[in-house]
C-alpha cells in the first residue's frame, strides 16, 4: 500500500478496533493522523507512539501532510455521523474514503485469517486464540478489540506466521468485508437492530458471513445458535460448546478454589487438566472455542495447557481490581441483556456466599429501548444494582427513552437511578462484598476513582 499511499489519515481513531489498524500502519512506517471526539488513555497512548490525533472537528487543525489526496488514504470508522465536518470535506476534495473494515479486508487478503465474530465473547476468545497462538511455535499476528494485558496492546505483529486473528465486527455488517481462512461464531443474539431492524435480518448478516469463508476452510460455531450456515465446497464445519455438547467441547470441570481447570475434548483426542489464567465460568466456553482453533491450527497440546493458565485477559473483560478475602471489585464490558446474564452468573459462581452489588451503565438509546425488558431481567440477578443514565455513543436522544424504562422491572431486593456525576457520593455511604462495574460507555473513566474510594 506504501507504494500508493504514505500517510493515512483515521476519522475515529480512538475506537479500540481502530487503534489497533493505527498502530499497524505506525509500525509499518507511515504517517499516521486522525480525530477522535474525546480524549482517553488510548488516544493518549497512540500520540505516544507518533499518531498525530486530535480532538477537534475542524479541518483546519488537520496538519498539511494529510491535505494531499494523491498521499493520504482516509478511513472512517461507521460510528462517525455523515455530519462530520472533516469527513465530509475530504470527500469533497476527491481523497479516497473507505471503512475500517475494508482496510483490514485489504490488509488481511494476502494472509490466513482467523476471524471471531458473534454478538458477546469475540473479544475474550479472540484475545485466547492470539495469545495461545503468540506463544507457541505456530505464532500469529492479531487485530484485536481489547488491550492485552499479556502485552499492553490490541495489535500483533509477526515475521514468520501468515495467520491473523481478527476481531471481526458485525455492527454496520462491517465483518462482511473479510475472507476468513478459518471463522468462529460465539453467538448470535439480535443487537445493533438500529442498523438491522429485525432479528431475522442481523441472523442473515452470520448467515452470509459464512458464506465468506474461503474454500478448504474450516468454520466452528457455538453449538445451538440460531445461523444457517452457507459454506463453499470444501469448508469443514464443527461446533463447540462449553460443556459436554458439540465436536469440541469441556467435560469433567472443577471450579473451586478461585480456579477452574477442565478437560478439552475433541474429536479423537483429549487434553486434560486445564487451567484457566481468568477463573470466570464463561470463559470455559471461550476457552473452547480459542483452543479449538489453536488445535486445528497445529499447537500441541503443553503449549495449549501453558497459555490457558499464563492468560490474564483483556482490560474490561472481567477486569479484577479489588480482590480479597473483604472486598472484591471487577470491571466487565458488558452491554447485551446476554453479556450481562453471563457476567452476573459466572461471578455468583465463583461467589455464592455473597452479596452482589452492579453498577450498570446502559449504551445507546436505541440499545436500552429495543431490548429494556431483557435488560431489566438479567440485571436482576444482582443482588443490588445503581442504574446510570444512558451513555449516547453516536446518538441523539431518543423520546420517552430513558435508564427509567429499565429501572422500574429491576426485581432485585435493592435498586438505585443515579446520575453519573452523582455515583461517587453515593458510594461514600455503601459497604459492598462484589461489586461489579459493567457497560461499553464512559464508565471506565470512573474505575481508579470508585476503587480509591473503597480501598479508603
Amino acid at each position: 500500500m506504501k507504494n500508493i499511499y504514505n500517510s493515512i489519515f483515521f476519522v475515529g481513531a480512538g475506537g479500540i478496533g481502530m487503534s489497533a489498524i493505527v498502530r499497524y500502519f505506525l509500525a509499518k512506517g507511515f504517517k499516521v493522523g486522525g480525530y477522535d471526539r474525546t480524549e482517553s488513555d488510548l488516544t493518549e497512548a497512540l500520540i505516544k507512539e507518533g499518531a498525530k490525533i486530535k480532538y477537534i472537528d475542524d479541518i483546519n487543525f488537520v496538519e498539511d501532510c494529510f491535505k494531499d489526496f494523491k498521499q493520504t488514504l482516509v478511513v472512517y470508522t461507521p460510528a462517525i455521523p455523515e455530519s462530520h465536518s472533516e469527513l465530509k470535506w475530504f470527500r469533497d476534495n476527491g481523497f479516497k474514503v473507505i471503512k475500517r473494515a475494508a482496510l483490514l479486508g485489504l490488509i488481511t487478503e494476502s494472509e490466513r485469517g482467523i476471524c471471531i465474530a458473534g454478538t458477546h465473547g469475540k473479544t475474550t476468545t479472540s484475545s485466547m486464540t492470539a495469545h495461545i497462538l503468540k506463544q507457541s511455535h505456530v505464532d500469529c499476528n492479531a487485530f484485536l478489540g481489547g488491550i492485552l494485558k499479556n502485552y499492553s496492546t490490541n495489535l500483533m505483529l509477526s515475521d514468520k506466521s501468515d495467520l491473523t486473528v481478527i476481531e471481526a465486527d458485525e455492527y454496520d455488517r462491517s465483518f462482511h468485508f473479510l475472507r476468513p481462512y478459518m471463522a468462529l461464531i460465539t453467538a448470535a443474539d439480535p443487537d445493533h437492530l438500529d442498523i438491522y431492524g429485525t432479528a431475522e435480518a442481523y441472523h442473515e448478516s452470520f448467515n452470509i458471513f459464512t458464506s465468506l469463508i474461503q474454500p478448504g476452510g474450516t468454520l466452528i460455531m457455538k453449538d445451538g445458535i440460531n445461523i444457517e450456515p452457507r459454506l463453499q465446497n470444501g469448508v469443514k464445519f464443527y461446533t463447540y460448546s462449553g460443556k459436554e455438547k458439540g465436536d469440541f467441547h469441556a467435560e469433567n470441570i472443577r471450579i473451586g478454589n478461585g480456579t477452574i481447570i477442565f478437560d478439552f475434548v475433541a474429536p479423537e483426542h483429549k487434553i486434560k487438566d486445564i487451567e484457566l489464567g481468568v477463573p470466570v465460568e464463561i470463559n470455559i466456553e471461550n476457552g473452547i472455542g480459542a483452543i479449538a482453533l489453536s488445535y486445528l491450527n497445529g499447537v500441541d497440546d503443553q503449549e495449549i495447557k501453558d497459555s490457558m493458565k499464563s492468560f490474564r485477559g483483556a482490560k474490561r473483560r472481567f477486569d479484577f481490581h479489588i480482590k480479597n478475602d473483604n472486598l472484591v471489585m471487577i470491571d466487565d464490558y458488558a452491554h447485551h441483556p446476554d453479556e450481562i446474564k453471563a457476567s452476573i452468573s459466572s461471578i455468583k459462581s465463583l461467589y455464592p456466599d455473597k452479596k452482589i452489588s452492579v453498577i450498570f451503565q446502559p449504551h445507546l438509546f436505541t440499545r436500552t429501548r429495543d431490548f429494556a425488558k431483557e435488560f431489566a431481567k438479567s440485571l436482576s440477578l444482582a443482588d443490588e444494582v445503581i442504574l446510570l443514565d444512558i451513555y449516547p455513543a453516536r446518538e441523539l436522544p431518543i423520546k420517552g427513552v430513558s435508564s427509567e424504562i429499565i429501572f422500574k422491572d429491576i426485581t432485585s431486593k435493592e435498586k438505585t437511578l443515579c446520575k453519573k456525576e452523582d455515583l461517587l457520593s453515593l458510594l461514600e455511604n455503601k459497604k459492598f462484598e462484589v461489586l461489579i462495574t459493567l457497560g461499553a460507555g464512559d464508565i471506565d473513566r470512573l474505575i481508579e476513582p470508585i476503587k480509591e474510594l473503597l480501598t479508603k
